[in-house]
């Protein structure tokens, strides 16, 4: 059998960088003990921030910065490849920053960077909610997907699971694992959640590993937590409902190719993404 373990780290990120990246170290190495050889963080892993300030006196250039040296020193000493959440790198814009998701091998070297696409200036029906990620956020424009050792990666932000656009261009490029760092509201959760990450597994045959941050947080925000690994059959096979710790799961990439092959859906598709 072709298996290997994955996690989905979930956290409650708080306004103490220190505090967070020590419990982000904690719950790696722990799953890393637990077998998993590919470890997601979830956004803003770093600082769930009060304001706008707090993020641009944390952004980084992009190649040099405490954040990235944190990523690729963790990755290398637990010997796995990591997802970093995202992380706030410099933007053309200098009042604005690029919520960046690093991937790090499993001897610290970066193999890829994925810039957050879409970005959620929403209010929130119901719960007199209202965000502006624009404000601070330059959105990027590059779809992202690597060569791992799980198969083709494919990497998306928490608002970008809501674009299937997006996924089927990922397709295009041989997707075969989803990586989702990610923090919806407790709201937004609540109502869509699971149902969009099982969709994003289910139309495009893949697995996905999503994580989310989860609890309530010192700056007085709700995420909904929930983190999870899913099937391309759309099965949950691990899931963090609440609270900082992981989700794991083996990937079964023989079964993923017995499903591709029996149920070929990707090979009857009739309508295409634009160039």
């Amino acid at each position: 059998m072709n298996r290997s373990k994955v996690a989905a780290i979930q956290m409650t990120s708080g306004t103490g960088v220190n505090a967070n990246l020590a419990e982000a170290e904690r719950l790696i190495r722990a799953a890393a003990a637990d077998g998993a050889g590919l470890v997601v963080l979830p956004e803003n892993f770093a600082l769930m921030s009060k304001g706008a300030d707090e993020q641009l006196a944390l952004r980084e250039a992009d190649g040099a910065g405490p954040l990235q040296s944190f990523l690729a020193r963790v990755a290398a000493q637990a010997r796995v490849w990591l997802v970093g959440g995202t992380v706030p790198l410099a933007a053309t814009d200098p009042g604005r920053v690029r919520a960046a998701c690093l991937v790090f091998d499993d001897r610290g070297r970066r193999v890829a960077r994925y810039d957050k696409i879409h970005l959620f200036d929403v209010c929130v029906p119901g719960a007199g909610e209202h965000y502006q990620e624009s404000a601070t956020i330059e959105p990027g424009e590059a779809v992202v997907v690597v060569d791992s050792p799980w198969g083709r990666l494919g990497i998306a932000v928490c608002y970008d699971l809501r674009f299937p656009e997006l996924f089927r261009r990922m397709q295009e490029r041989g997707l075969e694992v989803l990586a989702l760092p990610a923090a919806f509201t407790a709201t937004t959760g609540k109502a869509h959640w699971e149902t969009l990450v099982r969709a994003r597994a289910i139309e495009n045959l893949a697995f996905v590993v999503a994580a989310a941050q989860g609890g309530v947080h010192s700056n007085g925000r709700e995420t909904f937590g929930h983190s999870m690994v899913v099937d391309p059959w759309g099965q949950v096979l691990a899931q963090r409902p609440s609270g900082s710790g992981f989700a794991a799961s083996d990937l079964d990439r023989d079964f993923q190719g017995a499903v591709r092959r029996n149920f070929p859906a990707l090979e009857h598709r009739r309508l295409k993404c634009g160039p």
